[in-house]
């Protein structure tokens, strides 16, 4: 500490003899009158070895001045305001980050089709994303409960976690600010002949990249922007579908205001996991109103189509569903009541 306060305060000479002034002349000129003791002085040192590194040399000098003529009468503290004050001058961006800005974070995902006509969804998620997502499916994720029949929910995890992935698609593409859908549910082109779609028999051609059974033409063609293009025997287009057939949006919120949620006995689903499902299907010639409106979640939507199910429209106009004989011999209707107030 000693040798570096003379280094700064002291002329020295160059190789070759020439003087080479002091550092800190100001400093150097109070220190010897005795007005600062060694304290000030390294601490003028420092400050002004925080100073950055493309300071000129006039304004080096000057802030030298200031310091030392500051000293004379100042205690530490003072010091440091005036070292504040000095970079707040000089420096006001600050030091230059040590760290690089932060990186993007890594997702990644890869959607294939096989060739037996499933698709294989890989990907990689960084650790936020990957926990927003464990939640979400998890949320919808849990096991059915125990209808009144006693069946439980027999699915297993991983089978619960790809329905839940469903779910969690269909809210996505029927939130009114998805890009490109106005609140609708995908658009999807699906040729298929008349026979097989009022038989519910046969296959159909999907976007002309793939197959679906006609059934799940049927059941797709309930709330789904589908817009199917008939075919008579001949392969002769006879129809292509209009969007009078699918809900508006006005019947939808009527929809989920009458039934609450899934309709089906004991479904605590809520609207936004339902679709709305045509009792009497358009394709045999049913309306799109609300007495041949119900809302049904995925699940139950399948039941109904695939399943003994029956559902039909009571004399008060809200749904009721007959289960099949081999659950209740005598049929009797039920609703559900979980919705309602």
């Amino acid at each position: 500490a000693v040798v570096k306060r003379a280094i700064a305060l002291n002329s020295t000479r160059a190789l070759d003899g020439t003087e080479v002034p002091a550092a800190l002349p100001k400093t150097a000129a109070v220190a010897a009158e005795g007005l600062v003791g060694d304290e000030r002085i390294d601490q003028i040192l420092e400050i002004l070895k925080r100073l950055p590194a493309d300071t000129s040399v006039e304004d080096r000098a000057n802030a030298e001045k200031i310091l030392a003529t500051l000293a004379r009468d100042a205690g530490p503290r003072q010091l440091a305001d005036a070292e504040a004050n000095l970079l707040a001058l000089l420096d006001p961006d600050g030091k230059e980050p040590k760290d690089p800005e932060p990186k993007e974070s890594r997702r990644e995902i890869t959607l294939e089709r096989r060739k037996d006509g499933f698709w294989k969804l890989t990907g990689l998620l960084d650790d936020e994303t990957g926990a927003r997502t464990a939640a979400a499916l998890e949320a919808y994720a849990q096991p059915r409960p125990v209808d009144e029949f006693g069946q439980a929910d027999l699915r297993m995890k991983c089978e619960r976690m790809g329905d839940a992935w469903v779910d969690l698609l269909d809210l996505a593409i029927a939130c009114p600010d998805q890009p490109g859908t106005s609140g609708y549910r995908t658009l999807v082109n699906v040729t298929i002949g008349l026979e097989e779609l009022k038989s519910g028999l046969g296959t159909a051609c999907l976007d002309f990249v793939g197959t679906m059974t006609a059934r799940e033409a049927r059941l797709a063609a309930c709330d789904c922007l589908m817009l199917p293009v008939v075919l008579s025997a001949a392969g002769e287009p006879l129809d292509v579908g209009r969007l009078r057939r699918f809900v508006t949006p006005g019947q939808r919120r009527a929809l989920n205001i009458r039934d609450g949620g899934c309709a089906f006995p004991g479904c605590h689903r809520k609207p936004k996991n339902c679709h709305a499902h045509h009792i009497h299907h358009w394709a045999d010639g049913g309306p799109t109103d609300l007495r041949n409106l119900v809302l049904l979640c995925g699940f139950h939507h399948r039941l109904i189509h695939h399943g003994d199910w029956e559902v039909r429209m009571a004399a008060d106009g809200l749904p009721e569903f007959i289960p099949p004989q081999y659950r209740d011999p005598l049929r009797q209707p039920r609703r559900n009541t979980l919705h309602r107030v």
